[in-house]
């Protein structure tokens, strides 16, 4: 017996030192679905974060790993999710998700469990609502809508024809873009909120086109603005200038030819202090960003590590703490992120955009 237990000693020195436990936070993305561009690109942004805090000795002396769930771009496959990662991961933070209208209710039930959210991606004005255990890492409506509205009465139109997705977000940003609009001297001519999945828009197109516009104003994503910006083309649309909210988004999964000479705002992604990021992602995937999301997922991440590092904890309410202290002025890759009152991003800088020989440039 004295010779088996001397035997088992001796494998466990052998074995060296037991291995640290992982951290371990929860995301939930559209890797599947309509928006599986920006989910893709999301989740690339949270490797590099992984990758850049594990290098470094990870999160309080472990490292940090990131269970990620696909919500396939559907409210009620992220609410399944997140119930798993809350129930079968115990994770003390989510990020996620990437459409407004499933952020809201995946972050109202994070937040009735006792979970710290993160939202890397949703600019619902609702988002600011949601309560103190949320925080927004991207600019929200109220002030991407505004900065598209003055955008647009610089460009000397008067009239607009507005086309949007009918969801949390399309109702967001179609308020936020009209009212700022008229209140600068503009009309809206008219003003539609699209079905998602449906396969054609024609007859929605045809009725802004009578409206007579000088501009047509929109926002869509994946498969629907495919469809949007080639039905658009075969119309004849295209011969009045088309300015999207979020031109990336908006272009991401059209052929380059139904959107050439678009022009537009968006997320201006990329601060100061991002250029070793940028060339990161470069050398890690072999391409150019594919959305402007992946910064903000980035440095959604890295805060949370920030914070759980801060608070030498990972119990959601210290992470809360801790999360409202960075920030106060915290230098993110996508630029300063401060917090407001709400725990919301309180600026958030805008680029303007157009697409010249298939590619986003700045206008």
């Amino acid at each position: 017996m004295k010779k088996l237990l001397s035997f088992v000693v001796v494998l466990a020195a052998l074995a060296g030192p037991a291995a640290a436990q992982d951290i371990v936070i929860g995301a939930i993305l559209p890797l599947s679905g309509a928006s599986a561009t920006q989910g893709e690109d999301q989740r690339r942004g949270m490797e590099l974060a992984v990758d850049k805090i594990n290098a470094a000795g990870g999160v309080m002396g472990q490292p940090l790993k990131i269970v990620t769930e696909d919500s396939a771009g559907n409210a009620v496959t992220a609410l399944t999710a997140a119930k798993k990662l809350v129930t079968v991961d115990n994770v003390p933070v989510v990020l996620g998700e990437f459409s407004s209208g499933i952020t809201i209710p995946v972050a109202d039930y994070l937040l009735q469990q006792g979970r710290t959210h993160i939202n890397i991606g949703s600019s619902s004005i609702k988002i600011r609502d949601l309560g103190k255990g949320s925080f927004s890492v991207i600019g929200l409506d109220n002030v991407s809508g505004a900065f598209g509205a003055d955008d647009v009465i610089k460009s000397g139109a008067k009239k607009v024809a507005i086309i949007a997705p009918n969801n949390a977000y399309g109702q967001g940003i179609v308020d936020a873009f009209s009212t700022k609009f008229k209140a600068l001297g503009g009309t809206v001519t008219s003003s539609i909120l699209y079905t998602e999945g449906q396969t054609t828009y024609r007859p929605e197109l045809q009725q802004l086109e009578k409206s007579k516009p000088d501009v047509y104003v929109y926002s869509a994503y994946g498969k629907e603005s495919a469809t949007i910006n080639r039905e658009s083309f075969e119309l004849g649309l295209n011969e009045t200038p088309w300015y999207a909210l979020y031109l990336t988004m908006c272009t991401a999964d059209s052929d380059p030819q139904y959107v050439e000479g678009q022009i537009g705002m968006d997320l201006n992604y990329i601060g100061t202090g991002g250029a070793d990021y940028q060339k990161s992602y470069k050398a890690t995937f072999k391409s150019d960003f594919t959305s402007t999301y992946n910064g903000f997922a980035y440095d959604g991440v890295m805060m949370v590590a920030a914070a759980i590092d801060k608070a030498k904890s990972t119990e959601p309410a210290k992470i809360n703490v801790a999360l409202a202290e960075i920030g106060k002025n915290y230098q993110g890759v996508t630029g300063p992120i401060t917090f407001d009152d709400h725990n919301q991003r309180s600026a958030q800088p805008y680029l303007k955009l157009k697409i010249a020989a298939g590619k986003p440039v700045t206008n």
